[in-house]
């Protein structure tokens, strides 16, 4: 599998690196618009292969798309990231002509590619993939549920004084501070209830810690956060890449599931080959409904400053 990581930055870098580590991928390849940067992060990636026991070649280039050809997958985590005080949602008008751009050009070369994006505000630029392009939706994937949840289970793990591994749960909706729904009724310890073990109180303050995962990194590190984004990304990767039809909470373009239409917000989805194999329609309560409907609304009034980018 060829994959393309659009953005050579902390983010994009930690896309590459745990690609890389986890070996599924023959080849990865890094794009940046600043001259020579891919370059130099791609060589400094490759002089870990030894150390790192990876076979995965990782080759860096300046804005030069002909080397992306015939990608299966591209992630593109290009544009700028947040600044303390920031929203995801006021970087629309700087990063959605970069996602529009560097969508257009990854097509051109590899016209078959599934496209993971990363760029902020998620929802809405997966959504203008959508829109600027020509390309089935199942080959469309925002990558934010994925990062949402992992943050959800280090909050729970982290009130059950437990591993991470013990843990399960699941975030939907908007990748916002706002929107996200953290399934908190539905997290498990051991496919036990958390409520079993945590009180009301208690699984509140996770489901507020988890919504602002994102402000609270950006707060102490001055900028987004790398690793745990690349690592998610690295999931998504490798769920297509074999085929494993694993669900993940994805920003999914929804046509009626959940009661919801003309969108992309993060919905669970079944991952394989074909990108996006199933949206899974779970049971949620009222509360959960309630929240969803009301994080859509927010994705659609920030998907409504698209217009100018999509004229």
């Amino acid at each position: 599998m060829k994959v393309t990581v659009v953005g050579a930055g902390a983010v994009g870098a930690s896309c590459a690196e745990y690609i890389a580590i986890k070996n599924f991928a023959s080849e990865v390849v890094l794009v940046d618009i600043k001259e020579g940067f891919a370059e130099g992060k791609a060589m400094d990636l490759m002089q870990c292969a030894s150390l790192n026991g990876f076979d995965t070649k990782i080759t860096g280039v300046t804005n030069d798309y002909t080397k992306t050809a015939g990608s299966d997958v591209a992630v593109i985590t290009s544009g700028i990231p947040r600044k303390p005080g920031m929203t995801r949602e006021e970087l629309i008008g700087i990063n959605a002509g970069i996602v529009k751009t560097v969508t257009e050009n990854l097509l051109k070369n590899s016209p078959n590619v599934i496209v993971i994006v990363v760029s902020n505000p998620m929802d809405t630029m997966a959504y203008l993939v959508h829109k600027a392009t020509n390309i089935p939706k199942n080959r469309i994937i925002g990558m934010g549920g994925a990062l949402d949840s992992a943050r959800f289970k280090y909050r729970l793990a982290e009130a059950l004084d437990c591993p991470s591994s013990d843990v399960d749960g699941m975030v939907i909706g908007g990748h916002s501070d706002t929107g996200m729904v953290p399934l908190i009724d539905k997290a498990v310890r051991n496919s036990v209830p958390v409520s079993e073990f945590l009180s009301a109180e208690r699984m509140s303050e996770i489901v507020e810690a988890t919504k602002v995962g994102g402000a609270t990194l950006t707060g102490l590190l001055g900028t987004s956060a790398w690793y745990a984004p690349g690592a998610a990304v690295s999931e998504l990767v490798r769920a297509i890449a074999q085929d494993s039809k694993k669900i993940f909470p994805c920003s999914a373009l929804v046509e009626g599931e959940y009661g919801l239409n003309g969108l992309s917000i993060g919905v669970p989805c079944v991952l394989g080959a074909n990108g996006i194999e199933k949206i899974v329609e779970i049971e949620l309560n009222a509360a959960e409904k309630a929240k969803l409907t009301e994080s859509a609304e927010g994705v659609k009034k920030t998907n409504a400053l698209l217009d100018s980018v999509l004229a």
